[in-house]
């Protein structure tokens, strides 16, 4: 059986951001999103709930970028808006799909979104494909936006409507990530991120009642403890069921679209375990592997006033080279 293929980067990292936590952190920090027209949508799903959409202008011809974003991400996430002026620059039309919660609104129903929503990805890429007839459809997902769309890929096969896809520093294994999340600089991350989540959980139960321990998840400062609790109401069993279910890497090997994987050997979120070897990967993936960059960072230049993303570079370059589009 053929094999996919690992990269070494050409990537290098900016000497002002050395490590891995400055690479992880200065985006965020710093990176503020581009003002750019955006038109809002919302696509009903088939169980009564609906995702967010936000759009670019529209245009007659030319690809049509889906973007996932990461855990609790949105339009307003600094990636996501640099993609997005990308996207405009080349005259094709991007949107961006909110998972269930991260737009505007509260969702319908008691669930809201975990790192293996597949079947949202796969119903709004059909839609897309209803709506664009004949024009190509690419995808990038970051982080937990990563891991379900290179799941819903290796589940699709051959019947995915993509013509390409990339993904940002996946979290393959979950079971890895939790872990290593409960360690070191990375506990900060968790905390974080879980603060996050628990007050949009907290504002849900006030409109709707939820089938869960609110007082323990109010408690819980563990990702585990967290996917533990919320695990009956993404229809997994347990936090390990759901690791076992919905991480990437065993996908990877069905994928039959072309796919770039960018991912750095330091990243904070999860330990170099986690990386698939070459032959966990289809010959339609090409893992891309930086030494440094940490977690959705890739900074690099020599100008602290003025960074660039290497994010941004290689999707440029990935998706020109797929299309056939000079950049």
């Amino acid at each position: 059986m053929s094999k996919g293929n690992i990269i070494e980067s050409e990537f290098k990292t900016a000497y002002w951001l050395p490590e891995r936590h400055s690479q992880t952190l200065f985006p965020t920090l710093f990176r503020r999103p581009k003002p750019m027209w955006l038109s809002e949508e919302d696509l009903e799903l088939p169980d009564g709930d609906f995702v967010e959409l936000s759009w670019t202008e529209p245009t007659n011809s030319g690809p049509v970028i889906a973007l996932f974003h990461g855990l609790e991400g949105s339009i307003d996430s600094g990636y996501v808006r640099g993609i997005l002026h990308i996207v405009r620059e080349l005259g094709w039309q991007g949107v961006l799909m909110h998972f269930r919660t991260c737009g505007k609104k509260g969702n319908r129903l008691p669930r809201w979104y975990h790192s293996g929503d597949s079947p949202d990805i796969d119903y709004f890429i059909r839609f897309l494909r209803s709506r664009f007839p004949g024009r190509p459809i690419g995808a990038l997902g970051v982080s937990l936006g990563g891991n379900a769309l290179l799941k819903y890929l290796g589940e699709q096969g051959a019947d995915s409507p993509l013509s390409a896809a990339m993904a940002v520093s996946v979290p393959f294994d979950l079971a890895n990530t939790a872990q290593h999340l409960t360690t070191g600089f990375s506990r900060i991350y968790q905390s974080h991120l879980i603060r996050l989540v628990r007050k949009k959980v907290v504002a849900k139960h006030k409109v709707m009642s939820l089938p869960m321990d609110l007082a323990a998840f109010n408690k819980a400062n563990t990702f585990y403890h967290v996917d533990n609790l919320a695990a009956q109401l993404h229809g997994f069993k347990s936090a390990d069921d759901y690791y076992s279910r919905a991480s990437a890497r065993q996908f990877l090997k069905s994928i039959e679209v072309p796919t770039l994987v960018l991912h750095s050997e330091n990243d904070p979120f999860m330990t170099p375990a986690a990386i698939p070897t070459q032959g966990e990967l289809s010959p339609n993936v090409t893992l891309e592997l930086t030494k440094s960059g940490g977690h959705v960072g890739f900074v690099y230049g020599k100008n602290p006033l003025q960074p660039k993303y290497w994010i941004d570079k290689r999707f440029r370059e990935f998706f020109c080279r797929q299309f056939s589009v000079n950049n």
